[in-house]
């Protein structure tokens, strides 16, 4: 999944371990991802009470690039968070590759837990996230930032994982600041070190610029949701577009359909104030 606004995130066709998805699906499944009655809250049960996704349904396809657009707080950022289960939904169902996702069979069992817990360790090294401010650890260097997550989740040895890391910098033309914190590096570096950061453990083949790189990403079938104001890139890349506000789906349909011929009119409204 892409947030070029917020958030981006991308899910390669690799398999899983056999005791987290079933692998005839994973192989044959033109569905990779199915939400089902996805609800979230933030602060739920007090007065700062925030209902932030209501009952998303939403299936993407093998290959599919789906754009999502909305005003702020529409719950963009939340729901790509509730897919790999940064920030799990409160009640409905996430399905990745024919594995069932809920806050409900979270095991109580200790080393049941543990199980549980590699396994949601798989779903997010397969469904790589670019955030809104990075999130890269100010104490690190980019080179550090990157590496972290090849260490500490993939368990790749420390010097196979510089390398990777390295490899992935230089990739996104960053090579010359490995060394360098993130204080020191320009929006747009610290956005191509969480990318570098992201795929690392997916092995891309990143070239150009950001929007570029996801053209080709694009172009080479990956499945990607991008959550994006930039149109012209939905236009050009999005197969489908949703727009969200107020935490549900207001309208979806083809990309250049509906940024040109809106029905709603709350996303007639809000692509009148951006294009």
């Amino acid at each position: 999944m892409f947030d070029l606004k917020d958030v981006a995130a991308r899910m390669p066709d690799r398999g899983m371990e056999e005791s987290s998805l079933d692998l005839t699906v994973a192989a044959t499944a033109k569905t990779i991802l199915r939400l089902e009655g996805v609800n979230k809250w933030f602060h739920r049960g007090t007065l700062r009470n925030a209902h932030v996704l209501r009952d998303i349904n939403l299936e993407v396809t093998r290959g599919e690039v789906l754009v999502i657009i909305g005003p702020s707080g529409s719950g963009k950022s939340t729901l790509l968070r509730c897919i790999n289960f940064v920030a799990p939904p409160e009640t409905g169902t996430v399905i990745f590759l024919g594995r069932k996702w809920t806050k409900d069979n979270v095991p109580l069992n200790p080393w049941a837990r543990m199980r549980y817990e590699r396994e949601l360790n798989l779903l997010r090294c397969h469904i790589g996230m670019v955030f809104q401010h990075f999130n890269l650890f100010p104490h690190m260097t980019a080179l550090q930032n990157v590496t972290l997550g090849l260490t500490r989740v993939l368990r790749v040895p420390g010097r196979q994982a510089r390398e990777r890391a390295m490899a992935e910098l230089d990739r996104v033309g960053l090579g010359s600041k490995a060394k360098s914190y993130p204080s020191q590096l320009s929006g747009g570096q610290k956005q191509r070190v969480a990318i570098a950061r992201a795929l690392a453990a997916l092995d891309p083949e990143l070239i150009g610029g950001i929007l570029e790189e996801m053209k080709k990403l694009a172009l080479e079938g990956m499945t990607m949701i991008v959550v994006t104001h930039e149109m012209g890139f939905a236009r050009e890349v999005g197969d489908r577009l949703l727009f969200m506000d107020e935490g549900v789906i207001v309208e979806e349909g083809p990309a250049r359909e509906v940024i040109k011929n809106p029905r709603n009119e709350r996303t007639q409204v809000f692509l009148r104030a951006i294009l």
